[in-house]
């Protein structure tokens, strides 16, 4: 199916497989960003309910979800798209800036290589998708809080990318898919207030076109969505983010995950794409 944006152009969403992994463990017992709080109460039942329901709006939209058995004592293991990074059919495994996740990593990497994915354990720290974005031609990179610089190297041998560096400076905004999402060909959403002036100028000659998401829209996560080139599953309370991609052709696709945003994580951190190839519908235009 396709959806033409202002300009008379045609966007298509295109078939994706996703890695997720139930929230059975999931709980807020220690803080490593701002957004979480011990002493807030998780409602399980409800975090499970949200968790299926994105699962399920997943495979409304035409996309295969393939989950991974949670582990006990990782609360955060439900954040799959930190667990790796899939381009090509290669693996890029995790290796997390915090004690308390670490084993998420290994937990992640016996998956793929169980289900015969070549995996490569990492050698920097890396926090998986949460900073590390395939945009087709490039990888973008994020660093500052969590996934050392120098992850740039294994990327590029790896994947045989160039990689873009994006310095994040809002504690807040600690992962790179908390602000900023790639929608489609050329078109990728932001918080500029994440990220420092040559970040910024870096993403303005990337991409042709920047939708700016507003204070009100960033602070509820809206912006850690996840985009098929036309679906945009993104946050229910980021209703201003999902007008402005309405007006630039996209359809987007609201979904109340707010009990992990206690956490610090929305719709993408719960979902890990695996790419069987690096072609992709986010692949700029030549």
């Amino acid at each position: 199916m396709t959806q033409t944006d202002g300009t008379g152009r045609h966007r298509a969403g295109q078939s994706r497989t996703y890695l997720m992994c139930p929230p059975d463990y999931f709980a807020v017992e220690y803080a490593i960003n701002p957004w979480m709080n011990p002493g807030e109460p998780i409602d399980t039942v409800l975090a499970a309910r949200q968790w299926r329901q994105l699962r399920d709006t997943f495979t409304r939209l035409g996309h295969t979800v393939r989950t991974i058995d949670p582990v006990p004592g990782l609360p955060d293991m439900v954040f799959a798209a930190n667990g790796a990074t899939v381009i090509g059919g290669r693996v890029l495994g995790a290796r997390f800036r915090h004690p308390q996740r670490a084993a998420e990593g290994d937990a992640y990497l016996s998956w793929f290589a169980r289900n015969g994915y070549p995996a490569v354990a990492p050698s920097s720290v890396n926090e998986g998708e949460g900073d590390i974005v395939f945009a087709g031609r490039v990888i973008l990179a994020g660093h500052g809080y969590r996934t050392d610089p120098a992850v740039s190297r294994e990327l590029e041998a790896l994947f045989g990318l160039p990689v873009v560096s994006l310095r994040l400076v809002d504690p807040r905004f600690y992962h790179l898919d908390t602000a900023l999402c790639v929608l489609g060909a050329g078109t990728v959403a932001c918080y500029p207030g994440a990220f420092d002036d040559a970040s910024r100028a870096a993403l303005a000659s990337l991409f042709p076109t920047l939708i700016e998401a507003k204070d009100e829209d960033a602070e509820v996560l809206g912006l850690n969505a996840v985009s098929d080139g036309r679906h945009v599953v993104l946050p229910a309370q980021a209703a201003g983010l999902a007008a402005q991609l309405a007006d630039n052709g996209f359809e987007p696709v609201p979904v109340d995950v707010s009990e992990f945003r206690k956490s610090g994580g929305g719709p993408k951190c719960c979902t890990l794409e695996i790419r069987e190839t690096r072609q992709s519908a986010l692949a700029p235009a030549p």
